[in-house]
This record gives structure tokens, C-alpha cells and sequence, in this order.
């Protein structure tokens, strides 16, 4: 009798745990969509828009696998609270969507599986890339973009990054920002964001400029480019680039020092 009153307990424990996430209209939503998508994934013969003539035997491949995200673009959410920022990722009308989502006190919701393209980087583009979103990890730290992001979030961001890099062999040099791959439209995360931190720990590189002698002829907009700015908008570039690695400066114009600290960081990046 008390081990049938314990799984009771259990079970009742377990309901009132589920009735009250008051994401679960949204939650049925997701999982509607991933359905979706595993159904048109088993669809054979295989479909496409090509237009081309086929054969009539179809032939399926053995070997396959999902694709896997090569880059991570970490956002501040620009909003006032982590409930502000999952309630608008969960309205289907804004049409906007993160992985990850970590809140003041590090707690971290994983929103997207990781193997599935969120909308967060929008029009961006990092070197030869031009779709961040099919590409990359989205992860958004809560931040109205004027604030010092807590300890909480950075031990967090840490922890995170270190699985992400682990399980998808992301390479160091591709942990960017939102600002990073939309230079003019993007200013996230902010100036605050402790990007040196991060290069300490192996996400993205940081530059040391003692003892660097510039050449005459170095080009420091080619440099822009060669890290993976898209230099269409020069000024553009050169804020974005200063966001991330001279935030103490707000000019869009390229100084001794910042060409220092461009051939420096080539070197790494190349």
C-alpha cells in the first residue's frame, strides 16, 4: 500500500509540474514542428524544386548524418528580463528565435535543439559566409544593452561554450557577435561584454600588441576583412570590429593603434 501511495505521489508531483509550465501551448507548437520536419525528412523518393528529370528507381543513401553548426553568434536580448525575451520567442507573429537563452541569475533555457536553424542573426555575413542562421549556435544573454552582464551569465556562457566547441569541433576563431556579421544593423552584445574573457578560455582570439612593428603598406580594411568583416561599409566594420576588440572607443576611423592590434589578430585569423 505505501508503494502505491509513493508513485501516486509521484504522479500527482509530475501532473501539477507539467500543468503549471506556462510555456506548454507553446511547447505542443514546437513539437508539432519538429514533426513536421521529421516527416519531410522520411519522405521518400526524396523531394526537391530542381525541376530535373530523375530516374524512376530511386535509390536512397546509406550514409548520411545532420548538419552540425560550425560557428556560435552570441547576442545580448536587448529587452528587460528573461521572461520578456522567452515570451517573444515564443509568439509565432515575431517570427524571432535563439538556442539559448541565459538569464541574469545563469540560468540557462534551451530553447532549439541545437541541430535545428533558429532565426537570430538575420542578414549577416562572416567572411564567405552569408547565412549566420543555417551555419551557427544563437545564443542570447539577457541584457538590455547598457548594463555589466553578471558573473552568473559568464559562468554560464562558459560552461556552455565549452560543450558547444567540444561536441561540434567549432573552431575558436568562430565565436563572433551578433555585431560582428551584421556590422551597421547589429551592435550586440555591447561594449560590456567581456570578449577577452572568452578568448582566454579558447572562444574567439585577443591580440597582444607588445613589441608589434606595423608595416608601411599594411592595409588595415584588408585586415577587416581577412578576420571576417564584411568591409562593403567600411565605417560599418571598423564599429563592429571596435565593439569587440577596442571598446573603450567609440570612432568609426582605424588609429596606429588598432592597425597594431589588426596585425596582430591577422596572424591568428588567417
Amino acid at each position: 500500500m505505501k508503494s502505491k501511495l509513493t508513485i501516486l505521489s509521484i504522479a500527482i508531483i509530475l501532473f501539477n509540474s507539467c500543468s503549471t509550465n506556462k510555456y506548454a501551448a507553446t511547447n505542443k507548437i514546437y513539437k508539432k514542428q519538429v514533426k513536421k520536419f521529421a516527416k519531410l525528412l522520411s519522405e521518400y523518393p526524396v523531394k526537391d524544386s530542381s525541376g530535373l528529370a530523375y530516374s524512376a528507381d530511386w535509390v536512397g543513401t546509406t550514409n548520411l548524418s545532420v548538419r552540425r553548426p560550425n560557428f556560435v553568434v552570441i547576442h545580448h536580448t536587448a529587452q528587460n528580463s528573461c521572461e520578456q525575451t522567452l515570451k517573444t520567442f515564443t509568439l509565432t507573429r515575431t517570427q524571432t528565435s535563439a538556442h539559448y537563452v541565459i538569464c541574469r541569475d545563469g540560468t540557462v533555457h534551451h530553447m532549439l535543439n541545437d541541430l535545428l536553424r533558429a532565426h537570430h542573426a538575420g542578414v549577416s555575413k562572416w567572411g564567405n559566409d552569408t547565412d549566420l542562421n543555417s551555419s551557427s549556435i544563437g545564443i542570447e544573454i539577457d541584457n538590455n544593452g547598457f548594463e555589466d552582464f553578471t558573473v552568473q551569465q559568464i559562468n554560464s556562457l562558459v560552461i556552455l561554450l565549452q560543450r558547444l566547441k567540444s561536441t561540434f569541433k567549432i573552431p575558436t576563431a568562430n565565436f563572433i557577435g551578433h555585431a560582428d556579421v551584421a556590422p551597421g544593423r547589429k551592435v550586440d552584445p555591447s561594449k560590456k561584454f567581456p570578449w577577452h574573457q572568452l578568448a582566454q578560455n579558447g572562444f574567439g582570439y585577443w591580440y597582444d600588441t607588445s613589441g608589434i612593428k606595423v608595416p608601411e603598406n599594411f592595409n588595415a580594411i584588408h585586415a577587416l576583412r581577412i578576420i571576417g568583416y564584411n568591409i562593403n561599409n567600411e565605417k560599418n566594420a571598423i564599429q563592429s570590429f571596435k565593439i569587440h576588440f577596442v571598446q573603450n572607443d567609440s570612432t568609426k576611423v582605424i588609429n596606429e593603434n588598432d592597425r597594431k592590434i589588426l596585425y596582430d589578430l591577422i596572424k591568428k585569423y588567417q
